[in-house]
């Protein structure tokens, strides 16, 4: 028996033939009409000399910066971080099997490798120690003790996202170290995780400033009230743009945001270049000691180097004016350091890197007898063990890192952060986007991150002959030079000699890098 149920069948296939030859045209169509305006067109070389297929290359060139990471890129070469990089801090922030097999990618050749000397009897595991505590501030009201030497460098709420703020504060408390609010003022956000935290004035001052370019001393003093805000920043200059402010596009100044910086809604967010009462050295301490004076609270001061010179400057005044008129911190940024937006001239070539201007530092405190005094903290590009150690061997008391915590809630390094086009909602506004990032699971990746750095320092300490990462100097590590063969660090950049008042950025590392270049 033949069951005659196809009927139905037929006006499907000639709806879908019809709906085919509609589709069709409408795709001849478009492109007539893109061949015309672009044969027509005189802005592109490219789409009239190519109609319509010319157009291709914006999508491939957008395309590209995703899809390098992915399938051209060899393991140690993208920038500004590679896969090898990003890969660790993953593996890190997932809590998961972070060795290696086979044999190490890293070329060990380039001039400017740095090498760890391991020691022929290391300490036996049950003598290893955990970091010693540092005081910061001791002639402030309210001093800061942590044992942390990895901490969260500066995020401003409008730069990265509310559960980007949510999950980096609530995982700075489940791993014991601070959280730097960036110079945005201080969120809702920042305080709901309960984690310590180092509130940073910009050159916009906001959340402390009178709308005049000036402090608002109730503001401030109501700042300094909150008991997680353990210390203040005072930002001069950032290593990704020396000499400008900070940037928030308009599209990322939301009702909040406009409410907590006391900016219009939807305008773009310009910060001054510079605080326009800072002339000189004077007047910066002159600064650094009204906060504190008014806060209660540790005060220093974050800049990237220029002429290290200006050291011996700083050092100059604060001895004619007395040691208790020093800042309490500095932090160093380094060239290479990171930005949500800022001009390429800037972020390319303006600033000297890490590498130079941390050993400047370090050495012309001692030269003054300052370094007990003043501690130092070192940023910029430090999202593995490895660099993180050379800066502790270099004399930095403490290490500040954003872009490896941003690696650590998820960021793929897309380049979207000045766009609000983020893909993992890490640094834009859309709600949307936003719902891809889980506060808990990503807080728990901020803690395991900071846990996994903290443990492969401490491993880098320990085949070194030390029993903490405190314990590191500069006879721990070598660099290679421009003859292959590598030299120990205390001898590119020799110790100075405390009390010598000898700006040893000039001579110093610059003589180092004059002995690791090809002659």
């Amino acid at each position: 028996m033949q069951v005659n149920g196809s009927g139905w069948l037929l006006p499907i296939l000639e709806w879908a033939s019809a709906l085919f030859v509609g589709l069709v045209g409408l795709l001849i169509l478009a492109i007539v009409v893109l061949y015309v305006l672009d044969i027509t067109q005189t802005s592109h070389a490219i789409r009239r000399n190519y109609p319509v297929i010319g157009r291709f290359r914006y999508l491939f060139e957008s395309l590209g910066e995703f899809f390098r990471q992915y399938f051209f890129a060899m393991d140690r070469e993208e920038l500004p971080f590679n896969r090898a990089e990003r890969s660790w801090a993953y593996r890190a922030a997932k809590d998961v099997d972070n060795t290696v097999a086979f044999g190490s990618t890293r070329d060990l050749r380039p001039v400017g490798t740095v090498m760890f000397m391991n020691a022929p009897f290391a300490p036996l595991d049950q003598e290893i120690a955990t970091p010693d505590p540092v005081t910061i501030g001791p002639g402030a009201s309210h001093p800061y003790t942590t044992d942390s030497f990895f901490n969260i460098s500066a995020m401003s709420y409008g730069a990265i996202s509310r559960p980007a703020v949510l999950a980096l504060s609530r995982g700075a408390k489940m791993a014991g170290c601070w959280l730097n609010t960036g110079e945005g003022g201080l969120s809702p956000y920042h305080l709901e995780g309960g984690c310590d935290l180092v509130f940073q004035i910009g050159t916009a001052k906001y959340g402390v400033g009178d709308g005049h370019g000036g402090y608002d001393d109730a503001r401030l003093r109501a700042t300094g009230a909150h008991e997680q805000v353990r210390m203040f920043e005072l930002k001069l200059s950032q290593g990704a743009k020396p000499g400008k402010g900070g940037i928030l596009p308009a599209g990322k100044v939301t009702q909040e945001i406009s409410n907590i910086r006391a900016i219009p809604i939807g305008e773009a967010s310009i910060s001054p270049n510079r605080h326009p009462e800072i002339d000189s050295v004077d007047d910066l301490l002159d600064v650094i000691a009204y906060i504190r004076e008014t806060t209660g609270k540790p005060v220093g001061f974050k800049s990237v180097l220029g002429d290290p010179r200006w050291m011996d400057e700083l050092c100059d005044a604060i001895h004619r004016r007395g040691v208790d008129m020093a800042p309490d911190f500095i932090t160093v940024d380094s060239a290479d350091g990171g930005t949500g937006a800022a001009p390429m001239p800037l972020i390319d070539a303006m600033g000297l890197p890490l590498r130079e201007s941390l050993p400047a530092v370090v050495d012309a405190l001692v030269a003054w007898n300052l370094r007990d005094r003043v501690k130092v903290m070192a940023s910029g590009k430090l999202i593995n063990p490895t660099p993180v150690a050379w800066s502790l061997c270099m004399g930095a008391d403490f290490i500040n890192s954003a872009r490896g915590f941003m690696f650590s809630l998820g960021c793929i390094q897309a380049l979207q952060c000045n766009r609000n086009t983020c893909p993992t909602g890490i640094t834009t506004h859309d709600l949307q986007l936003q719902g891809g990032l889980d506060v808990t699971d990503k807080a728990q990746r901020v803690k395991h991150y900071h846990q996994h750095m903290c443990h492969e320092v401490g491993m880098i300490a320990h085949s070194c002959g030390v029993h903490s990462p405190r314990h590191l100097n500069r006879r721990h590590a070598r660099i290679v030079g421009a003859d292959g063969r590598s030299l120990p660090l205390d001898e590119l950049y020799p110790n100075a000699t405390p009390g010598s008042s000898q700006i040893s950025g000039v001579g110093t590392p610059m003589r180092a890098s004059s002995r690791l270049s090809a002659s």
